[in-house]
């Protein structure tokens, strides 16, 4: 960062005058900042957020999906039981090694009650359930299995679907932003838009404030009970990802364009720590109703995964495993099963009547994929898969015509195009600042900040090397709620009077 976007906290006595004062201050409106402000306005405290674009972030461009469960109205209705219990055991052997045992087990006792409260502030949700594997569903439906009934989570906890997604035509995250904008701006909570924050204001130790900048003005805040952060991961900023995801350098962002990092750095520049800066989620161009039919291989024509498993985790396997060099081989049959509207516009890149001409086509080795679908259709016959336990619903023998697609060549959602783009994924970032439950920051001492909280991307929530549509949103809202309420039971800190030593 050049010197003139230094992150370099000022001192309180270097701050000639505060433009505004308020209670609490949070940075960044996507739904983590915009339910901090509810809950912090909730206790009656005085709250101004600060958003440099027009407000909504990547959370208003999201598919909708929330990570809810423990008997949810809508898990109900569609005939499923589930518990807090079977919940947290799925995500801590889903969001990879070192997932928060404390958020997640925290997150997913009072998951049905976050349901209410995001129901209560107009978050709608469709009583249906969307039943194979995607993306994003082409309906409204409310409810969708993220891979908690494949292998091995379904060894694992008793399978529940919980992607509860927003009722919406297309992407939900649009609705999700527009009721909770609705529900914020129905409070006396003061938005401060084209604001973008530069740097915080540090009493000694303590956070006070963020000195900011609207249109061609330097701007100062003072925060009387606390700062907190929910201005998104750093998918954005190719500096930060080669310097700590270099294994995402190069490949599509699945964001607003605003996810520069840059609370995260104000943070760690008084003193926070970080966790699971290299994680990110890996939206692999593969259409799932696809590989669950067929088969996804690497290049040297090998299967490396159950192809019923959430597709981002077989994104993660494909790009951290095997460098995206990834195909997926389905036959006719199982291509002309999917219904065009799952299809992405997505098409064959080679057709071959046997599985030899295939092999040379897109040159794997001679019999990879002879011997791969040979051992697949061998059990197949029988329902089996000994080798990666793909569900029997999706199991049969591939049969001539076959055909290959190539997952680098890319893929773009029907609502941005559907055609290709190359890269074959789309990524985010899923590494930040350490926080404790209640959204306090962490620094290198393990100690937490005074007057300095987070959530959302801008945190490591509840992963690490794994991830599951949903527990975006839903940590978000959730720590982000608790981030609010936290901030705003902080002890008062009164400004000194302005330049003084």
């Amino acid at each position: 960062m050049s010197a003139r976007h230094s992150v370099t906290p000022i001192d309180v006595t270097e701050v000639d005058r505060y433009d505004h004062e308020t209670d609490v201050l949070i940075v960044g409106y996507g739904c983590a900042g915009a339910c901090a402000a509810l809950e912090a306005g909730e206790t009656g405290s005085e709250v101004i957020l600060l958003e440099q674009q027009s407000g909504g972030g990547s959370s208003a461009l999201s598919g909708g999906e929330m990570y809810l469960g423990g008997g949810t109205p809508v898990q109900q209705a569609c005939g499923f039981t589930d518990s807090a219990e079977d919940m947290e055991k799925f995500l801590l052997a889903a969001l990879g090694p070192d997932a928060d045992e404390e958020k997640v087990g925290l997150y997913s006792r009072d998951s049905l009650a976050h349901y209410q409260w995001l129901v209560g502030h107009g978050v709608p949700f469709k009583h249906s359930l969307w039943d194979s594997p995607t993306w994003v569903p082409p309906t409204d439906d409310g409810l969708m299995w993220m891979g908690e009934n494949a292998y091995p989570f379904n060894e694992i906890a008793r399978p529940a679907p919980r992607g509860h997604r927003v009722a919406a035509e297309g992407f939900g995250g649009k609705v999700l932003m527009a009721r909770l904008s609705e529900a914020v701006e129905n409070k006396p909570i003061a938005i401060h838009r084209d604001t973008q924050a530069l740097r915080l204001i540090v009493d000694g130790k303590r956070v006070v404030g963020v000195q900011a900048r609207h249109f061609n003005d330097t701007v100062s805040y003072y925060a009387r009970r606390g700062v907190i952060i929910t201005t998104g991961g750093f998918a954005d900023n190719s500096e930060m990802i080669a310097q700590h995801a270099p294994q995402l350098v190069g490949l599509g962002i699945n964001s607003d364009g605003g996810d520069d990092g840059r609370g995260i750095v104000m943070a760690q520049a008084v003193g926070a720590a970080v966790k699971h800066m290299s994680a990110g989620q890996i939206g692999i161009s593969a259409v799932p109703g696809m590989m669950v039919r067929g088969m996804a291989v690497n290049n040297l024509g090998q299967r490396f995964i159950n192809e019923d498993v959430y597709p981002g985790l077989i994104g993660q396997a494909a790009l951290f495993k095997h460098n995206l060099q990834v195909w997926v081989i389905l036959d006719e049959q199982a291509y002309e099963e999917v219904p065009v509207d799952e299809r992405w516009g997505v098409r064959p890149h080679f057709v071959a009547e046997t599985l030899a001409e295939l092999e040379r086509e897109i040159g794997m080795p001679d019999g990879a994929l002879q011997t791969t679908v040979g051992e697949y259709n061998r059990h197949a016959e029988r329902g089996e898969d000994p080798y990666f336990h793909k569900a029997a619903r999706w199991l049969r023998p591939m049969r001539s015509p076959f055909a290959a697609i190539d997952v680098r060549r890319g893929m773009v959602a029907p609502s941005e195009g559907g055609t290709e783009n190359g890269g074959g994924a789309a990524v985010f970032t899923i590494g930040g600042l350490h926080t404790t439950v209640d959204g306090n920051v962490v620094d290198l001492d393990g100690n937490t900040i005074t007057g300095l909280f987070a959530a959302g991307r801008a945190t490591s929530g509840l992963h690490s090397w794994g991830y599951i549509s949903g527990t975006s949103l839903g940590d978000g809202t959730y720590f982000g709620r608790r981030a609010g309420a936290a901030a705003a039971s902080s002890s008062v800190h009164h400004p000194r009077e302005a330049g003084a030593a």
